[in-house]
Protein backbone atom coordinates (compact mmCIF):
# COMPACT_ATOMS: atom_id res chain seq x y z
CA UNK A 1 0.00 0.00 0.00
CA UNK A 2 1.14 3.20 -0.53
CA UNK A 3 1.70 5.73 1.86
CA UNK A 4 -0.60 9.10 2.06
CA UNK A 5 0.79 12.17 0.19
CA UNK A 6 1.50 15.15 2.37
CA UNK A 7 1.24 16.90 -0.92
CA UNK A 8 -2.76 15.62 -1.17
CA UNK A 9 -3.33 14.15 2.19
CA UNK A 10 -3.97 16.06 5.49
CA UNK A 11 -4.24 13.54 8.72
CA UNK A 12 -3.38 15.27 11.68
CA UNK A 13 -4.52 18.47 13.33
CA UNK A 14 -1.77 21.54 12.33
CA UNK A 15 -0.37 22.67 15.62
CA UNK A 16 -0.36 26.67 16.66
CA UNK A 17 -3.31 27.37 14.53
CA UNK A 18 -3.53 31.15 14.66
CA UNK A 19 -6.78 32.35 15.74
CA UNK A 20 -9.23 34.62 14.13
CA UNK A 21 -9.90 37.73 16.24
CA UNK A 22 -14.17 36.95 16.02
CA UNK A 23 -13.86 33.01 17.10
CA UNK A 24 -13.83 31.81 20.62
CA UNK A 25 -11.63 29.51 22.37
CA UNK A 26 -13.36 25.77 22.93
CA UNK A 27 -12.44 23.42 25.30
CA UNK A 28 -11.95 20.12 24.81
CA UNK A 29 -15.07 19.21 27.14
CA UNK A 30 -17.07 21.15 24.46
CA UNK A 31 -15.60 20.37 20.96
CA UNK A 32 -12.71 18.94 19.28
CA UNK A 33 -10.65 20.39 16.09
CA UNK A 34 -10.43 17.48 14.12
CA UNK A 35 -8.48 19.18 10.90
CA UNK A 36 -7.66 22.48 9.43
CA UNK A 37 -5.84 22.85 6.06
CA UNK A 38 -5.19 26.12 4.17
CA UNK A 39 -1.83 27.33 2.06
CA UNK A 40 -0.04 27.06 5.54
CA UNK A 41 -0.45 23.40 5.93
CA UNK A 42 -0.63 22.24 2.02
CA UNK A 43 0.97 25.04 -0.48
CA UNK A 44 -1.62 26.39 -2.44
CA UNK A 45 -4.82 24.90 -0.88
CA UNK A 46 -7.66 26.75 0.26
CA UNK A 47 -9.37 27.46 3.64
CA UNK A 48 -11.31 24.27 5.62
CA UNK A 49 -11.43 23.01 8.76
CA UNK A 50 -13.48 20.03 10.90
CA UNK A 51 -14.39 20.02 14.07
CA UNK A 52 -17.11 18.07 16.39
CA UNK A 53 -19.38 19.75 18.80
CA UNK A 54 -19.94 17.54 21.88
CA UNK A 55 -22.97 17.58 24.19
CA UNK A 56 -23.39 19.09 27.38
CA UNK A 57 -25.18 22.58 28.51
CA UNK A 58 -24.56 24.96 26.05
CA UNK A 59 -26.07 27.93 27.24
CA UNK A 60 -24.10 27.56 30.96
CA UNK A 61 -20.43 26.59 29.18
CA UNK A 62 -20.50 29.42 26.24
CA UNK A 63 -22.78 32.27 27.83
CA UNK A 64 -22.85 35.95 26.71
CA UNK A 65 -21.21 37.11 23.99
CA UNK A 66 -18.83 34.16 23.69
CA UNK A 67 -19.34 32.96 20.33
CA UNK A 68 -18.08 33.78 17.09
CA UNK A 69 -18.30 37.64 16.59
CA UNK A 70 -20.03 39.28 13.88
CA UNK A 71 -17.24 39.34 10.55
CA UNK A 72 -16.91 39.13 6.72
CA UNK A 73 -14.20 37.38 4.54
CA UNK A 74 -13.34 38.82 0.72
CA UNK A 75 -13.96 35.20 -0.58
CA UNK A 76 -17.15 32.95 -0.50
CA UNK A 77 -17.33 30.79 2.45
CA UNK A 78 -19.43 27.57 3.15
CA UNK A 79 -20.40 26.45 6.89
CA UNK A 80 -22.22 23.33 8.03
CA UNK A 81 -23.29 21.71 10.29
CA UNK A 82 -24.57 17.60 10.37
CA UNK A 83 -26.15 15.70 13.02
CA UNK A 84 -25.12 11.97 14.26
CA UNK A 85 -28.50 10.26 14.80
CA UNK A 86 -28.48 8.05 12.27
CA UNK A 87 -32.70 7.28 12.57
CA UNK A 88 -32.70 10.65 11.33
CA UNK A 89 -29.30 12.16 9.74
CA UNK A 90 -31.37 15.43 9.04
CA UNK A 91 -31.74 15.82 12.31
CA UNK A 92 -28.92 18.26 13.69
CA UNK A 93 -29.40 16.56 17.31
CA UNK A 94 -29.17 20.55 18.76
CA UNK A 95 -29.65 23.89 17.81
CA UNK A 96 -27.25 26.68 16.24
CA UNK A 97 -27.88 30.31 15.97
CA UNK A 98 -26.41 32.01 13.00
CA UNK A 99 -26.58 35.69 11.55
CA UNK A 100 -26.72 36.69 7.98
CA UNK A 101 -26.54 39.68 6.72
CA UNK A 102 -28.67 40.84 10.05
CA UNK A 103 -30.96 38.20 9.64
CA UNK A 104 -31.38 35.82 12.87
CA UNK A 105 -31.29 32.09 12.03
CA UNK A 106 -32.17 29.13 14.36
CA UNK A 107 -31.48 25.79 12.15
CA UNK A 108 -32.49 22.55 13.81
CA UNK A 109 -31.44 20.65 10.83
CA UNK A 110 -28.43 19.78 8.99
CA UNK A 111 -27.44 21.90 6.74
CA UNK A 112 -24.58 24.02 4.74
CA UNK A 113 -24.68 27.50 4.24
CA UNK A 114 -23.05 29.83 1.80
CA UNK A 115 -21.93 33.17 2.83
CA UNK A 116 -20.93 34.87 0.23
CA UNK A 117 -17.49 37.11 -0.32
CA UNK A 118 -17.93 40.51 1.72
CA UNK A 119 -21.23 39.36 3.50
CA UNK A 120 -21.48 40.28 7.30
CA UNK A 121 -22.14 36.93 9.02
CA UNK A 122 -22.29 35.99 13.17
CA UNK A 123 -22.59 35.88 15.83
CA UNK A 124 -22.35 32.22 15.62
CA UNK A 125 -23.47 30.22 18.82
CA UNK A 126 -24.66 26.84 19.70
CA UNK A 127 -27.47 26.85 21.45
CA UNK A 128 -27.79 22.98 22.37
CA UNK A 129 -26.06 20.08 21.40
CA UNK A 130 -27.97 16.90 22.11
CA UNK A 131 -25.98 14.46 20.33
CA UNK A 132 -22.52 14.86 19.03
CA UNK A 133 -22.73 17.71 15.95
CA UNK A 134 -19.94 17.32 12.90
CA UNK A 135 -19.16 20.57 11.69
CA UNK A 136 -17.15 22.15 9.15
CA UNK A 137 -15.87 25.48 7.28
CA UNK A 138 -14.59 26.19 3.95
CA UNK A 139 -13.69 28.90 1.94
CA UNK A 140 -12.39 30.02 -1.17
CA UNK A 141 -9.39 32.03 0.37
CA UNK A 142 -6.04 30.64 0.71
CA UNK A 143 -6.03 31.00 4.94
CA UNK A 144 -9.09 32.10 7.05
CA UNK A 145 -8.71 35.59 7.60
Amino acid sequence: MVELNPKYFVTELKENIEEAPWNPVFTEKESKRMMFIDKTVVPGAFYMEAAWFWPGDWPEIKPGDDRVKPHSHDYDEAIGFFGTDRDNPHDLCGQVELWIDGEQYLPTQSFIAFIPAGTNHGPLNIRRVDKPIFHFVTGTGREYF
